[in-house]
């Protein structure tokens, strides 16, 4: 996938990043990237609004948060074989399109209903597939030693889960939580000028893979586990994205404004250190990173499950996202080492665990709270199975290390 433009032409092999490719398309990717990432949580911090409006139920409130994620975990395989047929500038002008039309029928008419919020989860899932379109745009135009840098700065565009808690209960407050559906319509179209303006697709792509082709990598069974291990650090990541401003307005009583800074807080500590966990596996190993990763997020939580105060709770979830934050970036350390050959495939699958991952956790906190009058038993399963993801990475690492880790004379 990102090596096609580069085959057969070295003539800027060596040139320093920006000159190497097409600086404008990186741009694009990005703020398509941070505004669909933006819109793809946003049911999160309107939950506790919503929830009042509509009377929903803890098990209500939860799914209406997962569905988003899941919809988004499915969309991203999908959206990987559109972009191989028509191409990653198109795919993603369709994409914005239908959520900018959903979420402006969904102001106009109103969002009255417990399955009409699961119908915009759906739409909004649209947004949370952006990940198998604006990744390939940018990274395509780029040869393979500037692969990291591209790949890093558009899927920064995870921060726009920032913005969602930053904004919208803010805006929420103002002009009431159906108002925020069409008010972001506003930069979602100025987004969309702008992409349609300086996106270009990558000459020379590569050949469309059938479908048969997605299912290969799912015959080898580090595809398995990478998708395990990215489900738990990805999963954690989004699903608790998604799940903190109810879980701090029910737990403690705060506002949705108070509640969307705590959690804009613990979202960007993940988001930050992505990046970072990249740049530290490439440097100790991926494996080395994941199992600090997954230690830590098991304890993190397990400290939140008998978190009585707030200051407890908001520090225990911010070590738990700098620690899964710090794995996403470790998981995508070690998959193109091993699928090396199917890295475009490879990241719709692994993506789309991830978003498994995180409809589970954000759904199952819902579920806990109705039966057991509490959260702490969803995040104790959590925590469980980041402890069985710890238990599994330690039962390969010998063998990733004497086979493909060898192979490939790289540190994991």
């Amino acid at each position: 996938m990102a090596t096609a433009f580069w085959e057969g032409d070295g003539s800027t092999r060596g040139s320093g990043f920006w000159a190497s490719g097409h600086a404008p398309t990186l741009i694009a990717a990005f703020l398509y990237f941070d505004l669909a990432f933006m819109v793809w949580v946003l049911l999160g911090p309107l939950a506790p609004d919503i929830a009042r409006s509509l009377h929903l139920t803890p098990a209500e409130k939860g799914l209406m948060v997962a569905v988003p994620t899941l919809a988004g975990a499915l969309l991203r395989v999908v959206n990987g074989m559109i972009v191989d047929r028509i191409g990653p500038k198109r795919a993603g002008a369709i994409s914005q399109v239908i959520v900018i039309a959903g979420l402006a029928i969904a102001w106009t008419m109103g969002v009255s209903s417990f399955a009409g919020t699961l119908a915009l989860g759906v739409i909004l899932g649209i947004a949370g597939a952006s990940f198998a379109i604006a990744l390939p745009l940018a990274s395509r135009w780029y040869p393979p030693e500037h692969q990291g840098k591209a790949m890093g700065l558009a899927g920064m565009g995870n921060s726009g889960t920032v913005i969602a808690a930053l904004v919208a209960p803010t805006l929420a407050a103002l002009f009431g939580w159906n108002a925020v559906l069409g008010l972001a319509c506003v930069p979602l179209t100025l987004v969309l000028l702008v992409y349609l303006m300086l996106a270009k697709d990558a000459p020379n792509p590569p050949a469309p893979r059938p479908f048969a082709a997605f299912l290969t990598p799912l015959r080898e069974r580090d595809c398995w586990w990478l998708m395990g291990f990215y489900a738990v650090t990805f999963g954690g990541f989004v699903g608790l994205a998604a799940s903190l401003p109810i879980y701090f307005t029910d737990r403690f009583g705060l506002s949705a404004v108070t509640a969307g800074y705590c959690t804009a807080a613990c979202v960007f500590a993940g988001s930050l250190v992505r990046p970072i966990g990249g740049a530290l596996a490439d440097r100790v190993g991926g494996v080395r990173t994941l199992l600090a990763v997954f230690a830590i997020a098991a304890l993190a939580l397990v400290g939140v499950s008998a978190a009585s105060g707030i200051a407890a709770a908001l520090a225990l979830f911010v070590v738990a996202m700098l620690a899964l934050g710090t794995g996403n970036g470790a998981v995508f350390q070690l998959v193109p080492q091993r699928f090396a050959a199917e890295i475009g495939v490879m990241t719709g699958l692994v993506g789309m665990a991830g978003g498994i991952g995180g409809f589970y956790l954000a759904s199952s906190l819902g579920v806990a709270q109705q039966w057991t009058g509490s959260y702490a038993p969803g995040f104790l399963v959590f925590a469980a199975l980041a402890l069985a993801a710890l238990a599994g990475l330690a039962l390969v690492k010998a063998r990733w290390r004497r086979s493909w880790g060898a192979a490939a004379g790289v540190r994991i």
